[in-house]
């Protein structure tokens, strides 16, 4: 292997500032790395970090350790900015990524298929970003927020019928009347088996009678399910 021996300095220089050298090596460690940081205080060092650097930008922090390494996550659940093109995402992912990286380090050979990083970092454009986008430049069929999503999961109970008012790309069951048989922790499902994910509370909206629940994304930021709640008679 011909990896470079040179020591490890911290680097001044961004994660996408750091090129490769003629022979492949890529050696970057970021001024902010401290190895013997574990994932939780990481995780509290990266996410104090990016809402100090990115105070317009609201985040949700998660890590996952896997048999390859471990992964920080970086959600992105709203923003001032508009990423409904995928110039804007890509810039702003990459801004995102040079802050966390700055806690790490990567060595790397693409021509030998070497690697070793303290950890892999991935940002994610979350649904409750184009809910609150679509929010802000004016909501379809929208619905007051009376009950929350803690209380709906708490009142919902096998029985109830939900009848699907609106969808995005006119979904075949529109108009049509189905009966909830379970209440799971993440879902509720229905006859024939098919079943609806509880969403993040920011994509919820009930008001007694009509559920929406945002699905919005880069294409159609404003998609939405929307429902009509009958509850079981008692």
């Amino acid at each position: 292997m011909t990896l470079s021996s040179a020591p490890a300095v911290p680097s001044l220089r961004l994660y996408s500032q750091t090129d490769h050298d003629e022979r492949g090596n890529f050696h970057y460690e970021g001024d902010l790395h401290c190895p013997a940081d574990d994932l939780p205080v990481l995780c509290r060092r990266i996410e104090r970090h990016l809402a100090s650097h990115f105070p317009e930008v609201r985040f949700a922090i998660h890590s996952q350790r896997f048999s390859g390494g471990r992964k920080m996550i970086a959600e992105v659940l709203d923003a001032t900015e508009d990423l409904t093109t995928r110039e804007a995402q890509d810039e702003f992912i990459t801004r995102v990524r040079d802050q966390i990286e700055r806690y790490g380090y990567c060595r790397s050979n693409f021509y030998q298929d070497f690697m070793a990083v303290s950890f892999y970092n991935e940002v994610r454009i979350a649904p409750a970003y184009w809910a609150a986008l679509a929010a802000r430049r004016g909501q379809a069929n929208p619905v007051d927020n009376l009950v929350s999503l803690a209380s709906f999961k708490k009142r919902l109970k096998p029985g109830d019928n939900l009848t699907l008012l609106h969808a995005p790309y006119q979904h075949r069951a529109l108009g049509t009347a189905r009966k909830v048989i379970q209440i799971r922790s993440k879902d509720f499902v229905f006859e024939g088996r098919s079943y609806c994910d509880f969403p993040r509370a920011s994509n919820f909206a009930c008001d007694g009678r009509l559920v929406r629940i945002a699905v919005g994304n880069e294409h159609e930021p404003d998609a939405h399910i929307l429902y009509e709640w009958r509850p079981a008679a008692a």
